[in-house]
């Protein structure tokens, strides 16, 4: 089963600002709308930033005790660039993306950059909720056993709290980064332990005859 996208999670009905929108209409649309932020967009629905709950809290703290400092609008507060993601990329990769950017929320745009939806925290967490023993068997049967085609066996999976260990012997060595790599990419894996060891090192540069060791 390959991974899920991001556009078959995203939300489609993105709430959205603009730049000269003022500061306490967008405190108003994330209380209206329940969100802690929003994209912040130009006429062509490209994504020129974010303004995040946080912001709006960080500027009217800066805000205080300055009565004449003047209005202030999303362009004003917004982070940019936006971190964004295209629909087609993985739920894992989005969800690594978001935890390494420390962001609650990817705008989702087309080819050009256009704003077509908005993936939270909360929409890539759901794809995560699979159980441990549902996570190996799917190591075991797709990763393992089709792909890799390796004897029933030869690599011993555990699943705890969606971290993968793999521990064993494969036939190959590259074998090994294929499955580390296949078994991050699934649905649900949050880390991959690797224990595994290699009968055959194939990856190792062939020794032309003339200049092989004597026997």
């Amino acid at each position: 089963m390959p991974p899920r996208t991001v556009g078959e999670v995203m939300t489609m009905d993105v709430v959205r600002t603009r730049r000269t929108t003022p500061f306490k209409e967008i405190v108003r649309l994330l209380d209206r709308h329940r969100i802690s932020g929003v994209p912040v967009t130009d006429e062509d629905d490209k994504v020129l930033g974010v303004v995040s709950g946080t912001d709006l809290v960080r500027t009217q703290a800066n805000q205080a005790g300055h009565p004449r400092v003047r209005a202030v609008t999303a362009a004003d507060v917004m982070s940019s660039p936006a971190i964004t993601v295209h629909p087609e990329q993985s739920v894992p990769d989005a969800a690594r993306l978001m935890e390494r950017r420390g962001v609650e929320r990817l705008p989702v745009v087309d080819e050009e950059d256009r704003l077509i939806g908005i993936a939270t925290r909360r929409d890539l967490l759901r794809v995560f909720l699979r159980t441990d023993d549902d996570i190996r068997l799917q190591v075991v049967e797709e990763v393992l056993t089709d792909a890799l085609e390796l004897p029933a066996g030869a690599v011993r999976v555990s699943v705890r709290d969606g971290v993968v260990t793999l521990d064993g012997r494969t036939e190959l060595r590259s074998q090994i980064p294929e499955a580390v790599h296949a078994a991050w990419r699934l649905e649900g894996v949050v880390g991959v332990m690797n224990g595994l060891t290699f009968r055959v090192d194939d990856c190792a540069p062939l020794v032309p005859a003339e200049h092989a060791p004597p026997r």
